[in-house]
């Protein structure tokens, strides 16, 4: 076998599933992977009449007129054809067209998964290359892109070659171009960590088919000097003058070299790409290459040679393989949803390789980063951290679509393949992030005020591991000065453990040998010496209780705002606040948690936090409460009460306290959209609120819900993430005179960083 084509993510044999489960999932229910949603509403005969005819004819008379307008009346910007003739369906060789449409679904639902791409299969019955040739060309006015795949070699190459030529749409074949990007980013990173520079770097590789011939021209594309590389086949090196066994891209990479098989190839050798079969790789071959040799064994399902193989041969080799069972998995689901997420979204004519580099060094620099703990928890018991280990990111690093994605629209617009340049790459990259996950949406203008006003934000529980790695990104998302409450050693043991090192301009203070302790102290006594508390009591505190110490810091003004819970409860953590920062006077002091959804939008829920069951004055203050809150984060507060009740339907003891608060805030003229009790739907659904009380003040659906107790609070809350895909953000501690955040115990590195931004925004100048 010349070539081996690389498994995506999903692949059965790499994740241990049972054949009869693999069948049972694309059996059950709707049979297949795929199905299609509209975007539009068709409901009324008036939708029909807009989506379709008579209004549709504008449209088409003006993409008539103006072509481009495709791309603002249609899908086809999003939207890329997986088109296959199943002559190499994954590793197991020409199983017809249809028999490839199983993994045409898979690469569709990747497409959508992981870069919000729309795709569709197409399944072409031909092994003719003219006759495939001719069915995708005229398919250009449909798609934004082509994604070929599972096309053997060499047909591929020709096909690939000529659809380019005759396509003004990115023709992208996956097998050769997404395993070479991948490998390239692992390799750039193995040669950064075994000190070598490409240009020197020697590089041999097994297999001549068409991810094999990708990856040779890639590396030369990326610096390494053509007589470096040795690409070997079945019948041995492709040596400049050989004869058997050759076609056009073989000979364009044949060396000039006296080696004649893969064993004499190898020898002093620093890295090795398979692309071939399992065992093609010996133990005595990999001790005859150079010191610390880099070898990327990507045969599926088995590899060349197996990681515990070839370290047993060579203890300071790094090793790659296309299994997700072992480290450094070469995984194209890393490379083709973002490389074609940035190409659509820049119009991109073709995908060239200045795009293809950008895309392997933009995965190379994000697995050199700090990895997210959602991540790690994903690395089934592995380590990941960069080293030999880890070279390549995680295929669930929610990070990849912002920054492959931008590297390779920059890329394409350097190089001239543009159609649709992109301003800011910045706020396109925290766009697609949004894409994905709605609450970098929500976020985004909080942060970038932040940015604009970097804060202090005291981080008390420093000598956690998640608060400390929260505390750097703090630092590398330029929110400000994060101060670690901690024993300074203790901070030093936890990142050099990690692997991390701390930046400068994070500050770490022991409250027990702190200069200020007996000013905190002081202060402290000055609050509490008349509620039983004596000197050395507040003393104590200070020096013992790291809560109390970040609030006084904070009190006292030394910061301006402190994060903690991540280690205590919360009404441990919100006693230990409570002894330095008083509640603003005349407020109520609540809990608000902040729900955001694709769906809903961005919904405040209060008090999830303090009240367990507020009286109506509460209730009002709360609401009060909760509409300053929602004005800083950018929303035009509409209040609904919610209740079991709607206006007085059922009655009970609860909504009667519900209409007092409601009676309140109108007595006192509230400046914002109120109204109550009602059941939460009602709240929700305008038409429906509309329809049925049309009398209500509300004239939108209601962005904040005041819960009638601590209990219903505490559930929605609980329940929201864990039953749909929303995220739940808080509860933020809203009403004291000086900003702090509780976190949940159970919260991670991403919680806690959320909180601390949310801190700092808080400390902002009002």
């Amino acid at each position: 076998m010349d070539d081996a084509k690389q498994l995506p993510a999903e692949d059965t044999r790499t994740t241990r599933v049972t054949a009869e489960e693999a069948l049972a999932l694309h059996a059950e229910g709707r049979p297949g992977k795929l199905e299609i949603r509209l975007t539009k509403p068709l409901i009324t005969a008036r939708d029909l009449s807009l989506a379709y005819s008579p209004g549709v004819a504008e449209p088409c008379l003006h993409i008539h007129r103006d072509p481009k307008l495709a791309y603002d009346y249609t899908a086809k910007g999003n939207f890329v054809a997986v088109i296959s003739n199943g002559t190499a369906v994954l590793g197991l060789g020409n199983l017809g067209a249809l028999a490839s449409k199983p993994v045409m679904e898979g690469k569709v639902a990747l497409f959508k998964r992981f870069a919000d791409v729309d795709g569709i299969d197409l399944c072409v019955e031909t092994e003719d290359v003219d006759a495939f040739v001719n069915s995708v060309r005229y398919l250009g006015p449909s798609f934004g892109g082509i994604n070929l795949e599972d096309i053997k070699a060499p047909e591929c190459f020709v096909i690939e070659q000529r659809l380019r030529e005759l396509m003004d749409i990115p023709v992208f074949h996956d097998d050769q171009h997404g395993t070479a990007i991948v490998a390239a980013a692992g390799l750039i990173n193995a040669i950064h960590l075994t000190g070598r520079d490409i240009r020197a770097t020697r590089l041999v590789i097994n297999g001549a088919g068409a991810a094999s011939i990708a990856c040779a021209e890639l590396v030369k594309a990326m610096g390494m000097r053509p007589e470096n590389v040795i690409l070997c086949d079945t019948k041995g090196v492709i040596w400049r003058g050989r004869t058997e066994g050759m076609n056009q891209w073989k000979s364009a990479h044949a060396a000039a070299t006296s080696a004649r098989s893969l064993a004499q190839a190898l020898e002093g050798a620093d890295v090795f790409f398979g692309l071939s079969a399992k065992g093609a790789l010996t133990q005595d071959m990999v001790r005859s290459m150079a010191p610390k040799p880099i070898i990327f064994a990507m045969a599926n399902p088995d590899p060349e040679i197996t990681p515990d193989e070839a370290r047993a041969a060579r203890p300071d080799a790094i090793i790659a393989t296309g299994r997700s069972d072992y480290p450094n998995q070469v995984n194209n689901v890393l490379g083709f949803p973002f490389i074609f997420r940035g190409a659509l979204d820049v119009r991109a004519s073709t995908i060239n390789d200045a795009m293809k580099i950008a895309a392997a060094e933009s995965l190379a620099m994000l697995a050199r980063e700090d990895v997210p703990e959602e991540v790690a928890g994903a690395g089934a018991g592995k380590e990941l951290r960069f080293g030999p280990e880890y070279i390549i990111p995680n295929a669930f690093d929610p990070r990849l679509i912002s920054r492959v994605s931008p590297a390779v629209a920059r890329a394409a617009m350097e190089s001239g393949v543009a159609r649709k340049p992109i301003i800011d790459l910045q706020r396109y990259a925290r766009d697609l992030a949004n894409r994905l996950d709605a609450t970098v949406g929500a976020l985004e203008a909080i942060a970038d005020s932040v940015r604009n006003n970097p804060r202090r934000v005291v981080f008390a529980e420093g000598e956690e591991e998640k608060v400390i790695r929260a505390a750097i990104a703090f630092r590398n998302a330029g929110y400000g000065t994060p101060v670690l409450v901690a024993r300074e050693e203790r901070v030093n043991a936890v990142t050099a453990a990690l692997g991390i090192p701390l930046p400068d301009g994070i500050e770490i203070h022991n409250a027990r040998l702190s200069d200020s302790n007996r000013r905190y102290a002081e202060f402290l006594y000055a609050k509490r010496q008349r509620q039983g508390f004596l000197f050395r009591d507040c003393q104590r505190l200070v020096n013992q209780d790291r809560n109390v110490f970040a609030a006084c810091m904070v009190a006292t003004g030394d910061a301006d705002a402190v994060v903690t819970g991540s280690t205590r409860s919360y009404s441990v953590a919100m006693e230990g606040i409570s002894m330095a920062i008083d509640p603003i006077p005349g407020r109520v002091t609540f809990g608000l948690s902040i729900i955001v959804s694709r769906r809903a939008g961005t919904v405040l829920v209060a008090d999830t936090a303090v009240h367990e069951r507020p009286d109506a004055e509460t209730l009002a203050g709360i609401a009060r409460g909760s509409a300053v809150a929602a004005r800083r984060l950018g929303l035009e507060p509409r209040v609904a009460f919610l209740s079991f009740s709607t206006f007085g339907d059922p009655r009970g003891t609860i909504p009667g306290s519900i209409r007092e608060a409601v009676k309140l805030l109108t007595e006192k003229g509230a400046d914002f959209e109120f109204d109550g009790e009602m059941s939460a739907d009602v709240a929700l659904d305008h038409g429906l609120r509309a329809s049925l009380y049309p009398f209500s003040r509300l004239t939108g659906p209601a962005n904040i819900l005041i819960m009638p107790g601590l209990h219903a609070a505490h559930i929605l809350a609980r329940s929201v993430p864990r039953l749909t895909s929303a995220t739940v953000i808080g509860p933020l501690l809203i009403g004291l005179s000086h900003s702090a955040q509780i976190v949940p115990m159970q919260a991670g590195v991403n919680q806690i960083l959320d909180m601390a931004c949310l801190a700092a925004h808080a400390a902002l100048p009002k």
